[in-house]
């Protein structure tokens, strides 16, 4: 260091030194150290940096690879709340079926099913277009008392239109569904 050079200066090629020192020539220095690695890469494979540069891929934008990982996301999760609702759809059918074994008369759940089908679709909160007949049985409100229903059958739990159903059934037999009894 007596020499009064600094540690870097003995470092560099004297060429480097020179266009380091003279400040015109920053912009070719800073040309060169930008085109430098295309020209290495491409003399790695064996091809010019043109050739280099036509055999890159473009990478898909970030958000187009996220906005992809959310949809499957998605997709999963509403897979998952298709399989557990249909999973309670059957518990709900199988503790319907265990809660009707033994329906009043000897009437099968079956038989029900069946006229409720064809009176409401099944619906227990239906009512007629005239507003005489509701629920899943298509009661009349004096029907509905009789079997020991109060208010509305159309606002009566699933499981009490279907034991009054199943009373009325076992003391009547299908009459009084004339279209849709059995």
């Amino acid at each position: 260091m007596c020499d009064g050079t600094h540690t870097w200066e003995r470092s560099f090629p004297a060429t480097v030194q020179r266009l380091l020192i003279r400040r015109s020539h920053i912009a070719l220095l800073a040309v060169l150290v930008l085109c430098f690695p295309a020209a290495a890469l491409a003399s790695l494979k064996g091809g010019s940096a043109d050739e280099g540069v036509a055999d890159a891929r473009v990478a898909p934008p970030a958000f187009e690879q996220t906005s992809a990982n959310f949809r499957a996301l998605v997709a999963d999760v509403a897979g998952d709340i298709r399989a557990r609702e249909a999973e309670r759809v059957k518990r709900k059918q199988r503790e319907k079926r265990e809660e009707f074994a033994e329906l009043p008369g000897g009437v099968s759940i079956e038989t029900l099913e069946a006229i409720a089908e064809c009176e409401s679709g099944g619906d227990p909160t239906i009512v007629s277009s005239d507003g005489s007949y509701r629920g899943k049985y298509q009661f009349s409100v004096s029907t509905w008392e009789t079997v020991g229903g109060s208010g509305d059958p159309a606002a009566a739990p699933e499981a009490e239109q279907d034991y009054r159903a199943a009373l009325l059934y076992a003391q009547s037999g299908s009459s009084p569904w004339p279209v849709c009894g059995l």
